[in-house]
């Protein structure tokens, strides 16, 4: 072995062990040298404790070393309680490291299905610090690097972009799920579209998702038109066999929750980071109407009356495979 090889060698073994969630992938082509792949910097902004699928899509990113998770940000009804239960279930899996915010309250409109985990006191905070407060933070300490992926209704983030719009710009991008194009809930399948509906996390702050539209940022949003992703009974049956700690925590969680079968609308988000081409995007110019539709618009009217396509303001994707999706989930929750 020649003596710079070795160095290298030697370098690569002190400054990037294999735990290492930043330096999880490595070249292994002879005679270069070893490139390493920076994890992604990602906050996460979850209504999570109402429906399943936000514990599975953080329980994803806990399962991704190709993510660094800066911090959870909690949004939408009763924040603290969200922040209680994350507390617990990063606490279970041993990620007590990660920050947990609360958002502003707002006045409940769903069950808290997932409420005595989140009672049940294990690693619980006493408070949680604000999360807009955190997440402009966060961007001003990581100019252009963080990814803000949103999985709830946008309170936080129309209450960052009126605090600070010009640090909220400085997000690397923002990842949605939200919004329904030409399909609406159920509506699935190769058949014609039945028509798009208002979306939950639209729905419940429109003014917040007008204004994430409007903001500026790289948007890449996974609408229901891909993210209706049943998990059937042979998927959950195999997943809460594993015995992890990880597995045992959605379990709770999926039986707290109270029925059958999951959507994982969530979830594609933090694979959408991971493997893009789970759900390939087209470019689209989105406007949120007043009723919380996502309507796009294709075309206008130029000065010479020639059709004149409407400026993107966002990556949209319409269609995701199913089997695909869950050949990747399914491994990647079993983990060890």
């Amino acid at each position: 072995m020649g003596k710079s090889r070795a160095i290298v060698i030697f370098a690569l073994i002190f400054t990037c062990p294999a735990v290492s969630p930043r330096c999880f992938a490595q070249s292994s082509v002879p005679g270069t040298a070893p490139q390493t792949t920076v994890a992604e910097k990602v906050i996460i902004d979850t209504d999570i404790g109402d429906d399943i699928d936000d514990a599975f899509a953080v329980a994803l990113a806990l399962r991704s070393p190709e993510l660094q998770i800066l911090g959870i940000t909690t949004t939408f009804g009763d924040t603290e309680k969200r922040a209680k239960l994350l507390d617990r279930l990063l606490g279970e899996v041993g990620r007590t490291g990660i920050p947990v915010a609360a958002g502003t309250p707002t006045p409940p409109k769903t069950d808290f299905t997932q409420l005595k985990y989140a009672q049940g006191g294990h690693f619980a905070k006493p408070s949680h610090p604000d999360a807009v407060t955190f997440l402009l933070d966060e961007i001003q300490r990581n100019p252009g690097e963080i990814t803000l992926v949103d999985i709830g209704p946008l309170v936080n983030v129309g209450a960052a972009i009126d605090k600070d719009a010009a640090t909220f710009r400085k997000l690397k991008r923002v990842v949605l799920m939200g919004g329904s194009i030409y399909r609406g809930y159920g509506d699935v399948g190769s058949e014609t579209p039945l028509g798009p509906e208002p979306e939950w996390n639209i729905k419940n702050d429109i003014l917040s998702a007008q204004k994430l539209f409007a903001a500026g940022v790289p948007l890449f949003v996974m609408p229901l038109d891909s993210t209706q992703l049943k998990m059937d009974a042979a998927n959950r049956n195999s997943l809460f066999r594993q015995g992890t700690s990880l597995t045992d925590a959605l379990t709770l969680l999926y039986h707290e929750w109270g029925q059958e079968t999951p959507t994982l609308f969530d979830p594609m988000t933090i694979a959408f980071i991971i493997k893009p081409e789970l759900c390939p995007v087209d470019p689209m110019n989105i406007r949120v109407d007043d009723k919380g539709y996502t309507r796009p618009v294709d075309a206008g009217t130029g000065a010479n009356s020639q059709s004149v396509r409407a400026a993107p303001n966002a990556q949209v994707c319409l269609k995701s495979n199913p089997d695909d999706f869950f050949h990747f989930l399914m491994p990647r929750l079993a983990m060890q």
